[in-house]
């Protein structure tokens, strides 16, 4: 795994991507060689756009494959959903780019160019992702698990299905020995001399400690010993976050939270993030206010009651402020004294209100609470206060959900679908505490590229 900006991404699907856009932009210099020779080529990518338009078609391919999940380890590893979503990937790439010649024709390829160059693009990815798969096993890192309990059996079962993450566990050395309850001293000489010789007979570059209890356990030594020969010593609780993109709420202690320098942001990040929200929200509401009256009229027409509800929600440190949104239930539903989440077939909806609600239109008013500084465009979503009481007496740690604005989007939003019980809040807890622990501009980008994914695939949030 690669951490850039706190957003862990894996080191081979990004050699992939990097790889896949070198490949396709060879291809279509490749074509312009073959359809126009050298000199000319050279001439054209110099002095009249050619690098310009072979890009634009580069980062429509790359769009489209992310689009279709292309990057997606259970799906790269099937060649056939390979093969089909490969096609849907050039087909749409052929439509969008169509539309953006119709409409900028000096940024069009020769219409030859363009077929040689997408059809050998294809080839090429095609060809290219065959070999990756085939080597992908080549380069399994081999794991030493230390520990027991459910930290340990999780990432062990996690690392033995998903052979997809490259993490092949070659020994477990539990805390117990089968027929003895016991905890075992990892801390005397004959566990560190196993430990070692354990460690060079299964050439093990990587140990991941996954104690329930570390006090008086973790054989530092030998630890140490092995971090100076070049083996990674790797905490069990970051592999989780790295692999859930959540906190393990059930090992988490104050202590953590408290002295943890990641809980705390860069001095500068806040600003950078207020600015960057207030520009991008005034740029989404100028352009989508043709929208918006469209589905104001939509929602007078469907039924009866106001076109905008007015909430009070809890933002930061607790404090209470009113968000604006669409309705979409039916006058009344959403006043009761009690308020109970929305599910995805719920009752109270609106015709007009749940196809707003698939499409996120909804929440196109909360621009309004971002521009105001209610809310940021990244961040924990904001809940009603009798909804955030229940979640603080039930759930330990929740109060930290208030420590930043809420967000229009949130790093939960993007991983887990709609909250209707303690136990997914809990859940969204556990991300939304990811997020507050690793936020970062680097993190808002990826959460805002993923929102948007989201919206063009209609899929459940």
């Amino acid at each position: 795994m690669i951490r850039s900006q706190h957003a862990y991404l894996p080191a081979r699907l990004l050699f992939l991507g990097a790889s896949e856009i070198l490949l396709a932009t060879s291809a279509f210099l490749i074509a312009m060689v073959a359809f126009h020779g050298l000199l000319n080529t050279i001439i054209a990518l110099s002095y009249q756009q050619g690098a310009l338009k072979i890009l634009l078609v580069i980062a429509t391919i790359a769009v489209c494959m992310y689009y279709f999940d292309l990057y997606d380890p259970l799906i790269l590893h099937s060649g056939r959903e390979t093969f089909t979503r490969l096609v849907q990937v050039l087909a749409s790439m052929c439509f969008i780019v169509a539309a953006l010649y119709a409409l900028f024709p000096s940024v069009r390829l020769n219409r030859y160019v363009f077929i040689i160059g997408t059809l050998a693009a294809g080839l090429f990815l095609l060809l290219w992702r065959e070999l990756f798969v085939s080597t992908w096993p080549m380069f399994r890192e081999r794991v030493l698990v230390l520990g027991s309990g459910g930290l340990a059996e999780f990432l062990l079962q996690e690392m033995r299905n998903h052979p997809e993450l490259n993490l092949e566990v070659v020994r477990h050395i539990p805390e117990t020995q089968p027929g003895d309850p016991s905890p075992r001293s990892f801390q005397s000489g004959d566990f560190s001399d196993e430990l070692v010789q354990t460690v060079e007979q299964q050439r093990v570059r990587k140990i991941i400690v996954a104690l329930g209890d570390r006090r008086g356990k973790l054989p530092f030594d030998s630890l140490l010993e092995l971090k100076r020969q070049g083996i990674f010593i790797q905490d069990g609780h970051d592999l989780y976050e790295t692999l859930t993109g959540k906190i393990d709420l059930s090992t988490l202690r104050p202590s953590s939270i408290l002295f943890s320098p990641e809980f705390q942001p860069s001095r500068f990040y806040p600003m950078m993030k207020r600015v960057g929200s207030f520009l991008v929200a005034l740029t989404i509401l100028v352009i989508a206010l043709p929208v918006m009256l469209l589905v104001a009229i939509a929602i007078r027409l469907d039924s009866e009651g106001p076109i905008l509800l007015n909430q009070r929600r809890v933002g930061k440190l607790g404090r209470i402020f009113t968000v604006h949104k669409f309705r979409s239930m039916y006058r009344g539903s959403e006043n009761a004294p009690i308020h109970r989440p929305a599910s995805q077939q719920d009752e109270r909806i609106t015709r007009v209100g749940r196809w707003i609600r698939a499409r996120r239109l909804d929440e196109l008013p909360q621009l309004w609470n971002v521009l105001r500084g209610d809310m940021e465009l990244v961040g924990p979503r904001p809940f009603v206060p009798n909804q955030e009481e229940d979640c603080v007496r039930a759930i330990p740690f929740y109060r930290q959900r208030w420590a930043i604005p809420p967000g229009l989007t949130g790093w939960a939003q993007v991983n887990r679908g709609y909250c209707e019980t303690l136990a997914d809040n809990a859940d969204k807890l556990a991300y939304d505490l990811f997020y507050i622990k690793h936020m970062s501009l680097g993190l808002d980008m990826l959460v805002v590229v993923r929102t948007a994914k989201m919206l063009l695939s209609r899929s459940p949030a």
